[in-house]
């Protein structure tokens, strides 16, 4: 009797990626990419207490358009990741585990992150920031 090989587990190459796992995996990564702006903002607060040159490199590299890229991505994240970790406390308390619910959540995490990121720099680049 010939043994047959065991089945392998399904490929993430074979799924088509679900809100619902593009929203956690997104998680992490904004949850990532915070911390590194943790360190951002450290050198920053260094570079303030430095004064002078250091704090004029600085503020010139954050006034160019790549600065602008990661600010706004590093305020994105931040909105991301308070509104999913709302999303996650609610999921934690037994609320909102219908699959209805599961879809309108997440795409309420999406628009609400987006909306609050865009108000944000409206704000911050109408008072001349």
């Amino acid at each position: 009797m010939a043994i047959r090989p065991r089945p392998r587990s399904p490929d993430v190459q074979i799924y088509r990626p679900q809100l619902t796992s593009v929203l956690s995996i997104t998680h992490r990564a904004s949850g990532v990419w915070l911390a590194l702006g943790a360190f951002a903002l450290v050198g920053w607060l260094i570079a303030v207490v430095q004064g002078g040159h250091t704090y004029a490199t600085l503020e010139s590299l954050m006034g160019s358009w790549i600065g602008h890229v990661l600010l706004f991505s590093w305020t994105l994240a931040l909105f991301y990741h308070l509104c999913n970790g709302i999303r996650h406390l609610a999921w934690d308390l037994d609320y909102g585990f219908e699959l209805r619910n599961i879809y309108l959540s997440g795409w309420c995490v999406v628009m609400t992150s987006v909306l609050l990121t865009g108000a944000t720099w409206a704000i911050a680049l109408s008072m001349g920031a």
